[in-house]
């Protein structure tokens, strides 16, 4: 076997059907539609969901659900996050931007600090929101809050 006379497989290979082309070539006439009916007409496209006339599931199933527009969607830091990026850097005030640099926050997320975990030093955070537990926390351990 050589380049020159490989083949494809026997079979593999087909001509394409030409339809529409007379009576003589089988497939003339209705070319391939069958008779009346949308899919037999030119520009026929299905619906997407189209179950034949049965009520397609998008309308079976119940609706349910509701989004709130005017949601508030913040970024939940812990304040054991705050413990460990301030020891890390050696910070004693905390900004949005040092979250933002740390890869904690997003560049356009609001940040709300929650108290889930402990914090031990004295330390400035600044951030959109804070739950009553974290700034109470971090008022204890000698820091500050303010809220942008």
């Amino acid at each position: 076997m050589e380049l020159s006379n490989l083949r494809p497989a026997v079979g593999s290979v087909t001509r394409k059907t030409r339809i529409g082309r007379g009576p003589g070539s089988g497939k003339g006439g209705t070319s391939t539609r069958g008779h009346k009916g949308a899919k037999s007409r030119s520009g026929y496209s299905r619906k997407i969901g189209f179950e034949g006339g049965q009520m397609p599931l998008q309308r079976r199933l119940p609706k349910f659900g509701f989004k709130n527009i005017n949601r508030v969607e913040y970024k939940a830091v812990n304040l054991s996050d705050l413990e460990t990026l301030a020891a890390a850097k050696g910070l004693d005030k905390i900004t949005i931007e040092d979250l933002r640099i740390a890869g904690v926050a997003g560049k356009k997320q609001l940040v709300k600090i929650l108290a889930n975990g402990a914090i031990t030093r004295a330390i400035a955070v600044e951030a959109n929101a804070f739950s009553k537990a974290a700034e109470k926390a971090i008022v204890d351990a000698g820091g500050s809050i303010s809220k942008i």
